[in-house]
């Protein structure tokens, strides 16, 4: 299809531009290059030129790639590729407009922290010996932690 090869064409000078004059490490091309091929499949699966993707399209392919199962943070990433592009697209008079301008990336999720059971919380109040001095100052700073909640870092 003439969308694919120029497409392609396109995608190896963006690919290019990020090599040579953002200097970034051969892996992060590798990455963009995954994720804007699979851009590329699904456009060229509903045979649109470049000029036809819009924000629509951007967001029906955000929808298809979570349906896949792809964490949200893969997501982002994938986003932050497509917008690289499009600006770039932009920038070297290829597009009009970037049809990512009016999308919010994904957020990526955060982890919540590993917490104790109320049962290793017993145990690690229960292990300072109150009989010795070591052992009462131990006991005190535990406590003074399990009651403040303050963090293992501070």
């Amino acid at each position: 299809m003439f969308f694919m090869s120029r497409f392609s064409l396109l995608t190896d000078s963006y690919l290019n531009h990020l090599k040579v004059e953002r200097g970034l490490a051969p892996k992060s091309i590798e990455a963009y290059a995954r994720d804007i091929a699979s851009f590329a499949d699904y456009v060229d699966e509903h045979q649109l030129l470049l000029d036809q993707i819009s924000p629509e399209t951007i967001g029906a392919y955000l929808a298809h790639i979570s349906k896949r199962g792809l964490s949200r943070r893969s997501q982002a990433r994938l986003m932050s590729a497509l917008r690289g592009f499009f600006r770039y697209m932009r920038r070297e008079h290829h597009l009009v407009s970037d049809p990512t301008d009016e999308i919010d990336s994904p957020k990526a999720g955060r982890k919540l922290p590993v917490v104790l059971t109320v049962d290793d919380v017993e145990r690690l109040l229960d292990a300072p010996d109150p009989s010795t001095p070591e052992g009462v100052r131990d006991i005190t700073m535990l406590h003074t932690m399990y009651a403040t909640g303050v963090r293992v870092s501070e």
